[in-house]
């Protein structure tokens, strides 16, 4: 199995890098190594940095595993959304550093995300599975709502809008605009100082604040398992 994620540890900072070809796309095998090595951040303490590629955090779900039949389609779905909700829930902060373009579920891992930092540029971000002829799934339905603006989610899940980087801080994909060669070096700084919070603290007080987020995110996985279309 060839390495699809990067990692570094570097004190209290993990850095995991997305390693996927020219898109950076989310297939079952990335996914799995990407748990795997998120079992060792949790074990190490460490607060997470998720990045891609210069240009692109991710172009979303592998489109041949989607194309491949319902149960692989089905299977990689629930796997993605499961890992949005991982990250939601982590016992440390995750920063996001997004170098450029995220779509689909590039743009769900933005979503999944305490903190994240997008580039300056001409750069796509957002979630076009209505334009590509995908009924969007329950599970990206309720994590959209959950953390994008009642009128970005509604443009965003309905009509597949595609917003650049400033207009997606203002719709809830982005926390921070930075020139693109310093996304990574500013998300690392971010986690730095947020490795300095208390833990126990950040994670009861994430879960309680998400509680109702991530069991509408449980129901929602669980009919996407069921009834994905």
């Amino acid at each position: 199995m060839s390495e699809l994620v990067k990692y570094q540890l570097d004190g209290k900072v993990a850095t995991v890098t997305l390693d996927n070809g020219k898109v950076n796309a989310i297939s079952p095998e990335l996914i799995e190594q990407l748990n795997k090595v998120l079992d060792v951040v949790e074990s190490e303490g460490a607060t997470l940095v998720l990045t891609g590629s210069v240009g692109i955090l991710s172009g979303g779900y592998d489109l041949r595993v989607m194309g491949s039949g319902i149960d692989a389609a089905v299977g990689l779905v629930t796997a993605g959304s499961t890992l949005s909700r991982r990250l939601l829930s982590f016992p440390t902060p995750v920063v996001v550093a997004c170098g450029g373009h995220a779509i689909a579920k590039g743009a769900f891992l933005m979503l999944s995300g305490d903190l994240r930092i997008a580039a300056e540029g001409e750069f796509k971000i957002g979630l076009n599975e209505v334009a590509i002829g995908m009924t969007m799934h329950h599970a990206g339905i309720t994590l959209a709502r959950g953390r994008l603006t009642p009128a970005a989610f509604e443009r965003s899940v309905m009509l597949a809008e595609m917003v650049n980087p400033q207009q997606a801080m203002e719709a809830g994909f982005a926390d921070r605009l930075v020139p693109a060669d310093q996304v990574l070096a500013t998300a690392q700084k971010a986690a730095e100082t947020l490795s300095q919070l208390n833990m126990k603290a950040h994670h009861q007080t994430k879960l309680k604040a998400r509680a109702g987020l991530l069991a509408e995110l449980d129901r929602a996985i669980e009919l996407d398992r069921k009834h994905l279309i």
